[in-house]
C-alpha cells in the first residue's frame, strides 16, 4: 500500500507541476488547469519575444489562482464560461466567441463560471522568449 499511496503523491505532484499554476490548496475542484501548448516560434523583427499558442482546459468549478504572464496574453474562449479577475478591475465574463487582452504583468486570477460544465480557451501569447507561459503572483 506505501508504494501505491507513493505513486499517487509523484503522480499529483507531476501533475501540478505541469498542469498550470495551482491556486493553494488543491481540492478536487482546483486541480491544475489541462494547458496543451499548440506552437511556440519567434516572433520576426521583435528581438527576444516568442508568440505562444495553446488550449486550457478547466473542469466544472475548476478555478487557477493569482497569476501573470510573461508577455501580453490574447484569450477567445471556445466553449464554456470562463470569468477573469485582473486586480483592481472589475471581473470579465467570457462567453463562447469571447475575446479579452490581458497586458503584460497584470495579475489575474480566473474560474470556470459553471459548476457542471467544462470551459475551454485558445490563448496567443507574445512573451518573452524563454519564459514560462504563466506565473504564480507573488
Amino acid at each position: 500500500m506505501a508504494n501505491g499511496t507513493s505513486i499517487l503523491g509523484t503522480a499529483f505532484a507531476l501533475a501540478v507541476l505541469f498542469g498550470g499554476i495551482g491556486a493553494g490548496v488543491a481540492t478536487a475542484q482546483d486541480q491544475p488547469i489541462v494547458r496543451k501548448e499548440l506552437l511556440t516560434a519567434d516572433v520576426t523583427g521583435i528581438d527576444g519575444r516568442e508568440g505562444a499558442m495553446y488550449t486550457a482546459e478547466f473542469g466544472p468549478g475548476q478555478a487557477v489562482g493569482r497569476h501573470t504572464h510573461h508577455g501580453d496574453e490574447f484569450v477567445y474562449l471556445l466553449e464554456g464560461t470562463l470569468i477573469v479577475e485582473p486586480e483592481g478591475k472589475d471581473p470579465i465574463t467570457l462567453k463562447p466567441g469571447d475575446t479579452a487582452h490581458l497586458a503584460q504583468g497584470v495579475v489575474h486570477a480566473a474560474h470556470n463560471g459553471s459548476d457542471s460544465e467544462p470551459a475551454k480557451v485558445l490563448v496567443f501569447q507574445v512573451k518573452e522568449k524563454g519564459k514560462p507561459l504563466a506565473e504564480a503572483a507573488q
